[in-house]
């Protein structure tokens, strides 16, 4: 049986990566000498094996046809005669089609090992053109490798580009396009998978609502940056840093100012209730994309509230009780946290303010324990019951928060 290490595995070595799954095409062989070597089949669409000892997926050797479109659209063929070559010819980028084989040779067919010297993203062959999510990975693929140096090759990304004025984008599944943004928004830069996609034009088909921030401006005494756009890809690369490999804080993050893009020319660069506008386009980009709840109302508070964190040392007590309440502090009590890095990550992701203090989140974080310090069994005897009962524990939790803060003062 020839294998051979392929993928990823491969290329994050070459980039002195920790190592992390390790894939393997197996070549000669049919699925019927696999199972017959005790390998299980795992594939629906192709022929992938579990190694019966090691757990680690065997492929065979494949070549894949068009046949629709779409990135469902293709014919596979694995028969027995399909060489390594024409397995790797297959795949996405060059620095993704380079083997490796049991003497750790390398089988480098299309300059994978150049491009990754190189510092350069490039598609293998024409046969890119034919899956669409291939646009999208190669984004995502940025957010992961700008740091190190990447770019996209200029030919990919003329192909890209040619990829998205012929609508294929259109046939990609709510649940893949999430998929590649949520992996985008847990690596390193993820500002590198939203203008990957914004020089290809895809980001107006994919995400409108984000594509539509830039180009509109904001006062420069707050955002030195001034396009929205350009603030928006600072603050996710801020939370990234923050809350590194959190998509949750990084959705928030890249949504938060959707309400900007809704601003009546008359009265830029001001974005008065952009908060509360914001929530519109929010809702309707979740439900396009089938964004997970916990994201989804995450987000949500962050658009909604973000304002009111930046002013917490002007909120009345009330109002920061009010705050947290609606934020579902009482009952989920680890949103106040979250919440506290949506806004630092707005706060400082901005041009010149990255190394900026943002004391507004600490302080969020000390009243918002001083108010659950206060629970309803501490008010049972006081025989109140129902909506009196509710108002009366509101009422201890503002105490207790303008205790902290006197305290503060003090």
């Amino acid at each position: 049986m020839q294998t051979y290490l392929v993928g990823g595995a491969v290329r994050d070595r070459l980039l002195g990566l920790p190592a992390g799954d390790r894939d393997f095409v197996v070549v000669g062989q049919t699925q019927d000498a696999m199972l017959a070597c005790g390998f299980k089949p795992v594939g629906r669409d192709f022929p992938v094996f579990l190694h019966p000892r090691t757990g680690e997926e065997y492929a065979l050797a494949r070549t894949e046809r068009k046949s629709g479109r779409g990135y469902r659209g293709f014919v596979v063929d694995a028969d027995p005669s399909v060489t390594l070559e024409e397995d790797l010819g297959r795949r996405d980028f060059t620095i993704n089609a380079i083997a490796e084989d049991d003497s750790g040779r390398l089988v480098d067919p299309f300059g994978g090992v150049r491009d990754i010297d190189a510092r350069v993203l490039r598609h293998v062959g024409p046969a890119f053109a034919e899956d669409p999510l291939r646009v999208l990975r190669a984004a995502r693929f940025m957010a992961r490798f700008a740091s190190r140096g990447f770019s996209v090759a200029p030919d990919t990304m003329a192909l890209m580009r040619a990829m998205v004025d012929s609508g294929e984008l259109a046939e990609l599944v709510p649940e893949r396009v999430w998929q590649e943004l949520q992996r985008a928004l847990m690596s390193q830069t993820p500002s590198a998978f939203v203008r990957t996609l914004r020089d290809c034009g895809a980001l107006a088909v994919v995400l409108p609502e984000v594509d539509a921030l830039y180009g509109v401006p904001q006062r420069a005494d707050y955002h030195p940056e001034i396009d929205t756009g350009v603030h928006v890809e600072l603050v996710c690369d801020m939370a990234a840093s923050l809350a590194p490999g959190d998509a949750l804080i990084g959705f928030a993050a890249l949504t938060h100012d959707l309400g900007k893009a809704l601003t009546p020319a008359r009265v830029l660069p001001k974005h008065i209730g952009h908060e509360s506008a914001g929530v519109a386009p929010l809702r309707a980009l979740c439900d396009r994309l089938k964004v997970p709840a916990a994201h989804r109302q995450l987000a949500e508070i962050g658009c909604r509230e973000h304002l009111n964190v930046h002013r917490l040392f002007e909120l009345r007590d009330g109002t920061v009780h009010d705050l947290i309440a609606r934020s579902d502090g009482f009952r989920q009590p680890g949103r106040i946290a979250q919440l506290a890095l949506v806004c630092e990550a707005d706060k400082r992701g901005r041009a010149g303010l990255a190394g900026c203090d943002y004391p507004q989140g600490p302080e969020l974080l000390r009243l918002h324990a001083a108010a659950l310090s206060v629970r309803g069994g501490d008010l049972a005897d006081s025989g109140l019951a129902g909506p009196a009962l509710g108002a009366a524990l509101r009422d201890a939790r503002i105490d207790a928060i303008a205790r902290a803060r006197a305290v503060a003062r003090a």
